[in-house]
Order: structure tokens, then sequence, then C-alpha cells
């Protein structure tokens, strides 16, 4: 085993190669977005200090801000102690990470009871996405 692969190799990636990904703002610690890695993926991370996913609904490489220009330069990689889930300290380029146009990609909350209760946008919209994405 190749000492490029040995870190690699540590990842408990899932039955189709992925593994989750949470992104988080480095300085707020805002939970920016969730989205899946495969080994391409964390490896072109690595090699770009900058946010490669795999998109599944696409089926290929996405490196964040491709389209929108809001790219997450990656300040730190972690690993959790299961092995399956990364974690990426990152500078969150334009203050957005949602394809919404907003900060963070957890806009909604839940707000009252169980029976009478329903998710609320509770967060505002930085740059109408429809700029973003002409």
């Amino acid at each position: 085993m190749s000492a490029a692969s040995k870190w690699l190799n540590k990842v408990k990636w899932d039955e189709h190669g992925l593994v989750p990904v949470i992104a988080q703002e480095v300085g707020s610690n805002d939970v920016l977005m969730f989205a899946w890695m495969n080994r391409d993926a964390l490896a072109k991370t690595v090699e770009l200090g900058e946010a490669v996913y795999w998109s599944r609904s696409r089926k290929k490489l996405w490196h964040k801000g491709e389209e929108s220009g809001h790219v997450q330069k990656v300040h730190e990689i972690r690993l959790d102690c299961d092995e399956d889930v990364v974690l990426l300290k990152v500078e969150q380029s334009g203050s957005i990470a949602c394809h919404t146009g907003r900060h963070s990609c957890f806009f909604q909350k839940f707000e009252g009871s169980a029976d009478k209760g329903d998710w609320q946008a509770v967060d505002p919209v930085l740059k109408d996405p429809e700029s973003i994405y002409k």
C-alpha cells in the first residue's frame, strides 16, 4: 500500500464508495452544508485546498463554487472517531454556501409542537439564486 493511499484507506467508505461530509465555517463554527465525497473527491480536496464533493444527482465530481463562484477554502479536514464521517473546516467565499442564496443550507427551523409545528425559513436570502445561476 502506498503512503498516498494509506490515509484514504483509513476512511470507512459506504457500500457506494461514499462518505458523508459536513462543511463547517472557520471562526463562526456555523454548519454550512452536508454533502458526500468519494475517494477522488477527498483526494482532490486535499490537492486543491478547496472543497470538492461527489454529486449523487449528477454522478460526477463537483468543485464547490464551480458555477456560483462561492468556493470553500479548506483550512482543516477531520475524520470522526468511527472513521465514517468527514468534517471540513472551511472559509466560505461570498458568505453563501447554499444554492438558495443563503449563508447555510440549514436555514429551516422547526417551530411549534408535534401536532401543530412546521418548518420555518429563519435565515435571509443574501443573494437571489437566479442572479447566481444564470
